[in-house]
């Protein structure tokens, strides 16, 4: 099964409140990759944030599950800064886990 997240409802034009990413993450993401599913971040609409932000949405799941969380964790329509900050959050937080 997959789950897709739409964020730009959550977070809007410039994604920066950590306590949104903080509750989707334990609400939405967490759940569904504990079942072994398939989530889709979807950033359509969300044109910058914060590296905050990215790290309360993405690096507890990255703690827990390490590089496996990626074959369950998808990034869909990440403007070039989201994209930015999601390999960083990936690669410190994978790299801090080694």
């Amino acid at each position: 099964m997959t789950y897709t997240l739409t964020l730009f409802p959550h977070l809007g034009i410039f994604g920066s409140n950590k306590d949104v990413a903080t509750d989707l993450r334990l609400k939405e993401i967490l759940p569904h990759l504990a079942k072994h599913e398939e989530v889709i971040l979807d950033f359509a609409g969300v044109e910058a944030g914060t590296q905050s932000l990215v790290h309360a949405l993405i690096a507890e799941p990255l703690q827990l599950y390490g590089k496996d969380t990626l074959k369950l964790l998808r990034f869909k329509s990440a403007s070039p800064i989201m994209k930015t900050l999601i390999s960083l959050v990936i690669d410190y937080t994978l790299l801090a886990k080694t």
